[in-house]
């Protein structure tokens, strides 16, 4: 079975983080602790055996659910959890099976449990304490979807001397969910005792390992290396780390010398494996392959979802991990596979962000393919290359004679390729190129021409570069490119740097010296960059601002290391080489190799961006003036305000689509709080079943009450259903009970009261001591902003932002002064498709400025689309004039850089919303207007039934599942009947060409199944376009319509199912959402057709008459009947008594006899005589009726 959760659809545009909200509540035993800012939270994963372990941790490799849990829930005969409804969802019934209990018995009607299931891992949560001992005194969408999970406490199960605990930790479920394989998890405690920042742990699913028949873990890419010798990694140069952003639950890492080995890590590097690679490492040369020398070195390694790709030498290799919550089968390699194996691969280029459902990689070739590109695309597993041009190379194509391939970036929005060529020319020297390809035309074009030397900036901090320019002696060598597809910001770089917001007008950032040469650029994509050079310093660029900071070596890391040695951070050391550089959660990190007292490791550290500059700035803009005797040290603040804030935010959800759910652990009635092993199995339990709830409510027809848990406790949470009045909320009233099965046993509408169970609980009465609140297992619609900007913004069709930004002025200024001095910009991306409104109130009492933003969607770029599919990607840039490099603000974790806010922003139909079958609002109109009701005889509360001569009025509804609201459809649609039959099981799809007979009005065949007296119509006339007022449909089920002459099977009137499919797409303009619903429709009471009428007419009119017919023929003939019977019953009488008699008498005459041999003779011959006189009778009647009888 499956984990919980659906399958995620094959189409999966935007597919965020599956992310886990733990809080922690601890005991209230805990005492304070000093030095609380050196706490840091750790997590680890647990399975069942380990639970309370020490020191015991799993990798995240299981992903099937266990049945283990089931067990303890059969122990809960009083508790509040459903698991009839368990029973009837999971086996598809819709009548709910009760189990009768006699009244009088002593015990309320319980409900026997059916199955529960639970995720394989447990999360274990502690916390330790720097400088001290580890502390655990007595002591967490395409859908996007958090579960906020209260940890429970556990008491370790080792041996302790002490009367109540010596350690404990504290544990949640570790939730599944199908279709994303990159979990997220932050941790924050309640805010009660030592103060421990908030943390985030990434715990991702290893699909490149598996378990052995002994237990053990094997990885199936290659065979684990524990020795990491120190000619790995000392003087060796860094890397990129390239993968799929937000989607890639492992990241390797290639370049150690001769060897075929990877770093491999699904932790982010928190930890990590060395893994020799078990490839052939064999040598495919060729006559058009360029000569180059052999070597076991991997050198470009790319992690997509589920595959990852390398190249060694000239050729590249890949393997699918085993994830079954992403495949609907296990495509799992069992060996690495090579593909291009006739190609010569110069390098691999990465495509950092997935789109259309898929994920791709590119290889540039050399040799008898040069000039083309290798395009890969990797969906579902499945991984393919196409080789691109189409029709002719790029080297004829933009007609040169020898043209090379340096770097290759894919534009998913545009479905476009942008090529950096090198072009050789026999006339002049090598000059280089930006070309742009289209997939879909495939046509090329050149975009910009580099120039050949490095423009002369004249101390200007960034040049635009038109061709007018003066230009240096150096010579432009590009070596890659750069592509943010939110900003649209394309960086060129090699021993320079060029940006451009268009691809084809450029600004040379002079900042950077040119005298360097960037190996790699490493993008946050949320407006940050960084820069690694041939030489390993570290650069900085702040997107929208024109100034590059160089980080390492500098002033400000000087510093910071020192800092660090006082502080004897184990962090660092003097003899240090930095492995990679990547960005975590928009904050920068590195991966370096440590060698300190002879010993090396290797460790992950953050490169602290914000302090360097601080110190930086510090050290260079300071001023010494004498005050008298002695020299006063003062500094120069060049930010031009002192506080900055964000104010009237909205509630984030409806804009950030992100949908959470609340459990809390079941109550343990134990006097220290802990949980046992049982206690945490029900947790399991629970949890794993409200996850499955939100992944099985995406169904046709709506409930009553939108919300997911709605089924689960409907039954118990009596005061939760109803609202005052009397009245259901979030919709009608839910359906009443249905009558009791028992006979002489009466239920109640709500069979078991909540004040029932906790009565339980308080007087410790619970079965299997544990109490479960159905109000800790929710849905939340009401989450508040955080004086932050959301890490994204979805924007519907001509929806907006809004928020304000309060600024203050460092010191009292005049009115005009702080309007100059205080100026807000916003940048957009897209401006043809947003756009920003600002309004500007100065507060002159406060010296501040508050800035009301208004970013709204223009309505007209983008078309309708499925939920979360197909978004477009542009991005808003808020920025306080003068801010950038200059502005920070002091937080308990650290400085943090302000006045420059980057906030993604995705056009077009968000995540989390539906159109459902309002069946509740159909029956009632529906009602009301047909002026009666008839439903069929077999009644399914989850499929009414509709009379076939009524007008049929469908009313449909938007349900947000983030939010909660669910309104009526206002729009316009389109309905058709693609597919039918007489019972469920028969039901067939039909073909486009049937769709068109069968439902438009346009049709000439006599096959429409529904008409309408609407005359609206698509702008071909091909179909109706109905609404929420329409006039309702009339069914029609015409001469050669599938549902025209239906044949009852019994004695009732015949039934048709109809799959109908409910669009809005071309027909409503007032969303980008293009609802799709597809639902079975159940109507009853279809006529017969004229001539199967006629013919049961026929036959029933004959039996009548043949049935009148022999009454009257049986009334005349009846007296004659009944005489020849009488005679004909008197003659068997008679011959029946004669028989008798004789053998009577036959049997007395040979008893007689048998007893009397000595008998007189007299006596015989009587007896002879008797016998021979009634032989002479018996004869002289046979010959009377022989003499009587006819001669024939």
């Amino acid at each position: 079975m499956s984990p919980a959760g659906p399958a995620w659809p094959r189409l999966r545009v935007l597919q965020a983080l599956w992310a886990l909200l733990v809080v922690l509540l601890a005991p209230w035993r805990l005492w304070a602790i000093k030095n609380t800012q050196e706490c840091t939270w750790q997590v680890v994963l647990n399975n069942f055996e380990t639970v309370g372990k020490k020191d015991a941790s799993d990798r995240f490799v299981d992903q099937e659910p266990l049945y283990t849990v089931d067990k303890v829930f059969s122990l809960l005969v009083d508790a509040p959890i459903d698991p009839d409804e368990v029973r009837g969802l999971v086996s598809g019934k819709r009548e709910r099976s009760w189990t009768c209990t006699p009244l009088g018995s002593g015990h309320l009607p319980t409900l026997s449990l059916q199955t529960y299931l639970g995720f394989p891992y447990y999360l274990k949560i502690n916390y330790s304490c720097k400088g001290e001992s580890p502390v655990n005194f007595h002591r967490w969408k395409i859908e996007q979807l958090q579960i906020q999970m209260e940890a429970a406490p556990f008491r370790s199960k080792e041996r302790c001397n002490a009367e109540e605990v010596c350690l404990m930790s504290w544990y949640t479920p570790m939730p599944i969910k199908n279709g994303s394989v990159v979990m997220r998890v932050d941790v924050s405690s309640n805010g009660l005792g030592p103060f421990i920042p908030n943390k985030r742990f990434r715990v991702n699913i290893n699909g490149f390992l598996e378990r052995q028949r002994d237990n053990t873990l094997q990885f199936t890419v290659g065979n684990e290396l524990f020795n990491l010798i120190p000619r790995y990694f000392v003087n060796v140069p860094s890397r990129p780390l390239w993968y799929t952003v937000d989607q890639a639950p492992v990241f390797i890492l290639g370049g150690i010398p001769e060897e075929k080995a990877i770093l491999l890590t699904d932790t982010n590097f928190k930890d990590f494996f060395l893994v020799e690679l078990s490839i052939d490492s064999c040598w495919v040369g060729s006559f058009y392959c360029p000569p180059t020398s052999f070597t076991a070195t991997i050198y470009d390694a790319i992690a997509t979802e589920s595959t990852l790709f390398i190249r060694q030498n000239q050729l590249i290799y890949y393997f699918t991990g085993t994830y079954t919550t992403l495949h609907e089968s296990n495509r799992g390699s069992e060996r690495w596979v090579r593909v291009l194996a006739n190609e010569c691969i110069k390098k691999l280029c990465p495509v950092h962000f997935h789109s259309n459902g898929s994920e791709y990689v590119m290889a540039l070739t050399t040799g008898k393919h040069e000039g083309y590109v290798h395009f890969g695309t990797i969906t579902d597993g499945r991984v393919s290359f196409e080789l691109l041009p189409r029709q002719r190379s790029v080297c004829n194509g933009i007609l040169v004679v020898n043209c090379s391939i340096t770097w290759a970036v894919f534009i998913a929005g545009d479905y476009n390729l942008l090529l950096l060529v090198e072009i050789e020319d026999p006339s002049t020297r090598k000059y280089f190129q930006v070309v742009s390809y289209d997939l879909v035309s495939d046509y090329l074009v050149v975009l910009y021409t580099i120039p050949e030397f490095i423009p002369d900036a004249r101390g200007l901090e960034f040049l635009m570069v038109l061709g007018t320019e003066s230009y240096t002696n150096f010579p432009m060598v590009p070596k890659g490119m750069s592509y943010n597809p939110y900003n649209n910001l394309l960086f060129i770089w090699g021993n320079f740097l060029l940006q451009s917001y268009n691809s084809e007008n450029f600004i040379y950032l002079a900042d950077f010296p040119k005298e360097l040469s960037i190996k790699y650029l490493v993008n946050s994509f949320y407006g940050d960059t960084a820069i690694v050079t041939e030489t390993e310093e570290i650069w900085y660029l702040l997107e929208g601002s024109y100034q590059v900071y160089k980080l390492f070596p500098s002033k400000g890391w000087e510093v910071h290391v020192s800092l660090q040695v006082m502080q004897q951070s184990s962090l660092y050391a003097p003899n240090e080489t930095m492995v990679t550089l990547f960005y975590e959660d928009h904050r920068l990190y590195q991966l370096v190799y440590l060698i300190d007292n002879q010993q090396g490791r290797l460790v992950k550290r953050l490169v602290p961006v914000e302090q360097l500059l601080m110190y930086q700035q510090i050290s260079t803009d300071y001023l010494l003036e004498r005050q008298g005797s002695h020299l006063t040290l003062s500094f120069t603040n060049f930010c031009p305000f002192t506080v900055m804030r964000l104010r009237d935010l909205p509630n984030p959800q409806i804009y950030t689509r992100q949908e959470r759910y609340r459990a809390q652990p079941p109550r343990v009635l134990e006097p220290g709080g802990f949980h046992s092993d049982n206690s945490l199995a029900v947790y399991q339990g629970l949890v794993y079943y409200l996850l499955w709830l939100h992944s099985k409510y995406d169904k046709p027809y709506a409930d009553p009450v939108h919300d997911p848990t709605w089924r689960w406790w409907k039954n118990k949470k009596q005061d939760q259903v109803r609202g005052e009045g009397g009245e259901s909320v979030g919709g009608p009233s839910p359906d009443p009970p249905s009558p009791s099965p028992c006979p002489g046993t009466v239920f109640a509408p709500h069979p078991v009261p909540q004040d029932y169970y906790f009565y339980l609980a308080s007087n410790w009465r619970s079965a299997g001591s544990v109490h479960v609140d159905m109000a800790s297992y929710e849905k939340i619609y009401d989450l508040k902003a955080e004086n932050e900007l959301p890490e994204r913004i979805f924007l519907d069709k001509g929806t907006s932002y809004r928020f304000s930004v309060f600024l203050t002025a460092g010191e009292p200024e005049p009115l005009c002064t702080v309007q100059s001095k205080v100026g807000l910009a916003v940048v957009l991306a897209d401006p043809e498709c947003i756009e920003a409104v600002v309004k500007e109130k100065v507060l002159v009492n406060r010296n501040s400025v508050l800035f009301w933003v208004t970013l709204s969607d223009k309505r007209f770029c983008f078309d309708q689309g499925i939920s979360g599919h197909h978004l477009m990607k542009t991005s808003m840039l808020l920025k306080v004039v003068g801010s950038s490099g200059h502005c920070f603000q002091n937080t308990h974790q650290g400085p943090r850089m302000q006045g420059n806010l980057m906030v993604p922003v995705l056009i077009g139909c968000p995540p989390g919303k539906r159109l459902a079958f309002d069946i509740t609002y159909t029956l009632e109109y529906n009602r009301l207007q047909n002026k009666h009701y008839f439903d069929c005889v077999h009644v399914d509360p989850e499929m009414p039934c509709f009379l076939f001569r009524d007008i049929f009025y469908p009313f449909f509804l938007i349900q947000d599942l983030v939010t909660g609201d669910s309104g009526s459809f206002q729009g316009s649609y389109v309905l058709k009947v693609v597919g039918g039959g007489p019972t469920l099981d028969t039901i067939k799809e039909y073909s486009e060409e049937d769709i068109y007979r069968f439902n438009s009005p346009l049709d000439k065949t006599g096959s429409l199944i529904w008409t309408t007296r609407n005359t609206t119509t698509t702008e071909d006339s091909a179909f109706n376009i109905l609404s929420h007022n329409s006039l309702g449909i009339e069914w029609l089920c015409m001469e050669n319509s599938p549902c025209h002459d239906t044949i009852p099977h019994s004695i009732f009137a015949s039934e048709f199912f109809f799959k109908v499919l409910v669009s809005n797409r071309g027909v409503d303009k007032s969303t980008y959402c293009d609802y799709q619903l597809t639902f079975q429709l159940h109507i009853h009471g279809l006529p017969l057709s004229a001539r199967r009428a006629f013919l049961i007419l026929m036959v029933s009119a004959s039996l009548i008459v043949g049935l009148v017919i022999l009454y009257v023929i049986s009334c005349l003939l009846s007296p004659y009947v009944v005489k020849v019977c009488n005679v004909l019953c008197w003659k068997i009488n008679n011959i029946v008594a004669w028989e008798s008699y004789i053998y009577s008498v036959a049997s007395d005459t040979r008893a007689f006899s048998n007893t009397s041999g000595t008998k007189s003779g007299e006596s015989s011959g009587g007896i002879s005589r008797v016998v021979s006189m009634v032989a002479g009778e018996n004869k002289t009647d046979t010959k009377e009726t022989l003499r009587k009888k006819p001669i024939s």
